[in-house]
């Protein structure tokens, strides 16, 4: 199997390579670059977020656009799954939330996100390609700059006081991973699936775990009136939002089995200074928790796209 992906950096060329991975040049601002992606690929997995600024045009995403006009150009992928976020929800007031509620996207990158979904979504039905969503909470991973909390503690980033606070969602890096791969094989048409793990923990109650596993002082509560005064208009449009999603499509269709069940377990691996081996799309996967082989022939290609590259 060969993987290959896109990116728009000739200086991650030479890492790209070392890390088995065939790289592209191309760049999803400019539709003309991304003419090679057609037919290359029989599956592609596309993770890079909508441009900051929409434009005119605020609540389109056109690099998904882009993206799916250059793989209609010749034959099509078999599969194609993108990686979107659970703000296309909105605010759920705390309530628990499964794939089929509606979207109520709050928020200008959410909306773009709605507009990504969409175009996947067509690009499956008009063109026969196995089309997936995974809805994706906040990311966490302990061997990357600001992964944790662990910088928001020691600037003493205010939280809300539990009667204002919110419910927030949770995935680790390495699971996260596997679940990509995971719905590259079983995704089922047209399907979307949360890709979060099983915390319930309030936004504040998040980050004094954190803090005790760390030893560091917890952080001071506010009043939400307060951390207005206080935080920038994008920490607060988090706090804005509270649901607690629901994952059994990822257990029981996507059959992974999560790593790191609780940001308890992940954040107290990396408390403990654990040397486990980190898992990224794209450069190898443990064995234990989950094969590529085990899913597809050496022959096929797998293309992504990934916020970074």
């Amino acid at each position: 199997m060969q993987l290959v992906a896109l990116t728009s950096s000739a200086d991650r060329v030479g890492g790209l390579r070392a890390a088995g991975i065939r790289p592209l040049l191309g760049n999803l601002d400019d539709a003309a670059t991304l003419r090679r992606l057609a037919g290359i690929a029989t599956r592609v997995l596309h993770l890079a977020p909508p441009a900051r600024d929409g434009g005119a045009a605020w609540w389109r995403d056109q690099r998904t656009t882009a993206l799916a006009r250059a793989l209609r150009l010749r034959s099509v992928p078999s599969t194609i799954v993108y990686g979107s976020t659970s703000g296309v929800y909105g605010n759920c007031e705390g309530a628990h939330v499964s794939e089929t509620r509606a979207v109520r996207p709050d928020t200008p990158r959410a909306h773009r996100r709605v507009d990504a979904e969409r175009a996947v979504r067509w690009l499956g039905r008009s063109a026969g390609v196995r089309a997936s969503i995974l809805r994706i909470p906040g990311i966490y991973a302990p061997d990357r700059e600001n992964g944790t909390p662990r910088a928001r503690l020691e600037r003493g980033t205010p939280v809300l006081r539990r009667e204002d606070d919110v419910y927030t969602n949770h995935i680790h890096a390495d699971d996260l991973a596997r679940a990509c791969v995971a719905a590259l094989f079983r995704g089922k048409p047209q399907r979307i699936v949360h890709a979060s793990d099983d915390t319930e923990l309030r936004m504040g109650d998040y980050i004094d775990l954190a803090a005790d596993l760390y030893g560091m002082p917890r952080p001071p509560r506010v009043a939400r009136g307060e951390a207005e005064r206080q935080l920038s208009v994008q920490l607060l449009s988090f706090m804005g939002e509270s649901r607690l999603l629901d994952n059994t499509r990822l257990k029981r269709e996507l059959r992974v089995r999560l790593a790191y069940p609780t940001v308890h377990t992940g954040l107290q691996e990396a408390a403990c200074g654990s040397d486990r081996q980190s898992v990224v799309p794209g450069a190898g996967i443990e064995p234990a928790h989950l094969s590529v082989g085990d899913f597809e022939s050496p022959a096929s290609t797998n293309f992504t796209t990934r916020a970074g590259f």
